[in-house]
């Protein structure tokens, strides 16, 4: 694995490539206040492995990418997908295969309309359809609610109340169908915080403007899609992927029983699994 930091228009992009750079692109985007890390080291391995060229990135506002002060953010979620394409663009890369992981899976979406000759394919991990009302859908579940509400009372220049805020969070994000493994969990989200530039920055996620132009274009995505979804999902539960599925003419669905909001280590060779079908590897 090789680490680097690009720089475009000004921003700053840390990444971390694994692979050979002759071997498929495949880049991973991560959702809200999520840097790379939540890509597990050893799943992009395993995806390398199957003949991929894999790279991971911070987004803005998260790990060492650039950052800006909370509560006020100078970009929306159009420029992330623009920051995948700048990505892309610093390894000298045409087009690849765009996996995205929730917020993440919506960045990728728009990246695909405003790009669809720079995605080879997309597969999108426990997200919602952008620029469709959802609102008749499941929404996020109550205990998670609590979770969120809770968060107000943290003090977040506190790096120990953090990590146990964060801690919890991934504890009421899990599925039910595997067990949760609280020292992963927290051996994880320690290494995040510390090494984040700010990490009180990426609740600037929450908060980006979402633009209308996107309404009702997803049907008219022309590139290759796998939809990846959790039934016990608490975040985006499982409606939200199997409509996204529905709009986009010729979608994949894996359904994983019992799955969260979560890549879920024994989950993985499923999901990679049906990458490798997805994109004909």
């Amino acid at each position: 694995m090789t680490e680097r930091i690009i720089v475009a228009d000004g921003v700053e992009i840390a990444t971390e490539a694994f692979g050979e750079p002759a071997h498929e692109p495949t880049l991973l985007i991560m959702g809200a206040m999520a840097s790379m890390l939540w890509w597990p080291e050893e799943f992009c391995q395993q995806l390398s492995a199957r003949g991929r060229y894999v790279i991971r990135y911070d987004n803005r506002d998260t790990g060492l990418s650039t950052f800006y002060e909370p509560g006020n953010p100078p970009y929306s979620m159009d420029d992330m997908a623009e920051d995948a394409m700048r990505v892309l663009d610093a390894y000298g890369i045409d087009s690849a295969h765009l996996v995205g992981m929730s917020f993440g899976g919506m960045i990728a979406q728009i990246a695909a309309l405003t790009h669809p000759a720079r995605v080879s394919a997309l597969t999108l991990i426990s997200t919602s359809p952008i620029g469709v009302d959802t609102s008749t859908l499941p929404q996020i579940s109550d205990a998670y609610m609590e979770h969120a509400a809770a968060g107000e009372s943290v003090d977040w220049t506190d790096d120990a109340q953090v990590i146990e805020y964060i801690v919890q969070d991934t504890r009421i994000i899990a599925g039910m169908a595997h067990c949760y493994d609280e020292e992963e969990a927290r051996n994880l989200v320690e290494r995040d915080v510390r090494r984040a530039k700010n990490f009180l920055s990426a609740t600037n996620h929450f908060i980006l403007k979402r633009s209308d132009v996107w309404k009702s274009k997803l049907g008219e995505l022309a590139v290759p899609l796998l939809v990846v979804h959790g039934t016990a999902d608490p975040i985006f539960p499982i409606e939200h992927g199997e409509l996204l599925a529905e709009i986009v003419e010729g979608a994949g669905f894996l359904r994983l029983e019992g799955g969260g909001h979560e890549i879920h280590r024994e989950d993985w060779d499923e999901i990679v699994s049906s990458m490798d079908v997805h994109t004909g590897a």
